[in-house]
């Protein structure tokens, strides 16, 4: 496997990061304090063509790959983990849409999608439900004209409060199923949610939909594929976009910590001639390049279809994660009361990091994930090695 980027990804990469340090650095923390990211800002990135990177030219996007992606997806976590959850989201809606959509769902929405003209959100998780997906309470019944009746509650979605089209998963006689809900429909409303830990400008939102008329041309898929079909291909984006964010906010608290002891001295010297700040330093320096190949990996076998994708993005999100509140963790230390204000940006870093753990599927899912999927693993090796030990005929 190669993991040298190319001259065009290299120079992608170079201007992702400018532009991030140019528009996004600098309002970071007042998005945060305000929490709050305004439409300007939404639109900035759509006219960027952030917003339809990944759709196919004929849509109108940028038919990138997942290498570039991703590298996109570092440097936002690096800026801003609110803005981040933007292209999170957005992504999970428009891959779900260009995976399991019809040719007139695709030709309707990847275009406005790619443009920015809809923005998406996705709405699982409910005030009863997290993990237990599968135990939504979000109920549709289907009509006589072929539309459907949504009532629905869904809480803590990410730009729930800007987006105009949320991918609703809800239950149709019992099996799950995934709708296109527009935000204009009669009978949908939302309301902002504030006080959070982390992402605080991710314009979280509480959704409800009440006797939504849903026409039948909105159902994604079929119904009973909401969750094996489409759910899964928007987690298993969301995860991929969490695992490179989180590389790029772990790598934001290693920048920030290197110039401050660099800069700040105790004892007489600078703080990084300390060797417990050094062990700290080493310890980010290591875990953030130990995550980031686990990233390249993933975008590897993203790139070439490999099937065993899912496991590796379940892997890399969950490293990566746990890598960023420990760098963070990290990075607090070693400003030590500084890096509890709001003067410097690491306090923000700690509290982002936190939400990183629980996105997309909590770490605990993951490890259930991974576990599984492990011992699957070891049996088939063992079936291997009995097969190889029979004699040949």
């Amino acid at each position: 496997m190669d993991m040298a980027l190319t001259e065009q990804q290299r120079a992608s990469q170079q201007a992702f990061r400018q532009w991030v340090e140019t528009h996004v650095e600098p309002v970071a923390d007042e998005h945060d304090s305000a929490q709050r990211t305004p439409q300007s800002m939404i639109d900035a990135m759509a006219a960027e063509g952030y917003l339809g990177a990944l759709i196919d030219s004929e849509y109108g996007g940028g038919s990138m790959d997942a290498v570039s992606w991703g590298l996109l997806c570092e440097e936002f976590g690096r800026g801003s983990a609110s803005l981040l959850s933007l292209l999170t989201v957005h992504g999970m809606v428009l891959q779900s849409i260009a995976k399991w959509g019809t040719e007139a769902q695709k030709a309707n929405w990847l275009p406005k999608l790619a443009s920015g003209a809809a923005v998406g959100a996705f709405g699982l998780t409910e005030p009863n439900v997290g993990s237990d997906a599968k135990s939504i309470e979000s109920v549709a019944v289907e009509q006589a004209d072929g539309s459907f009746l949504l009532n629905a509650e869904k809480r803590w979605i990410s730009f729930g409060d800007s987006a105009n089209l949320i991918l609703i998963i809800a239950k149709v006689d019992d099996k799950p199923a995934a709708f296109l809900v527009q935000s204009n429909m009669a009978g949908f409303s939302r309301e902002p949610i504030t006080g959070m830990l982390g992402f605080r400008a991710a314009n979280i939102a509480k959704l409800v939909m009440k006797d939504v008329v849903v026409p039948a041309e909105n159902l994604l898929g079929r119904v009973g594929f909401g969750f094996s079909h489409i759910a899964n291909t928007a987690l298993d984006h969301g995860r991929y976009c969490v695992g490179w964010g989180c590389v790029g906010l772990a790598q934001a608290a290693l920048d920030a910590s290197m110039a401050y002891a660099g800069e700040r001295r105790q004892f007489g010297e600078a703080l990084n001639k300390h060797q417990l700040i050094q062990q700290l330093l080493a310890d980010m320096v290591v875990d953030i390049k130990a995550a980031r190949m686990l990233n390249y990996h993933a975008a590897y076998l993203k790139d070439i279809g490999e099937p065993s994708l899912i496991m590796e993005t379940s892997m890399a999100k969950y490293f990566a994660s746990r890598v960023a509140v420990k760098a963070t963790d990290s990075a607090v230390q070693i400003h030590g009361a500084n890096g509890c204000s709001s003067d410097y940006p690491v306090q923000r870093f700690y509290r982002d990091a936190k939400i990183m753990e629980i996105i997309e599927g909590s770490n605990q899912m993951q490890q259930i994930i991974i576990a599984k999927s492990g011992y699957q693993q070891h049996l088939v090796a063992k079936r291997a090695a009995r097969r190889a030990k029979q004699p040949q005929e």
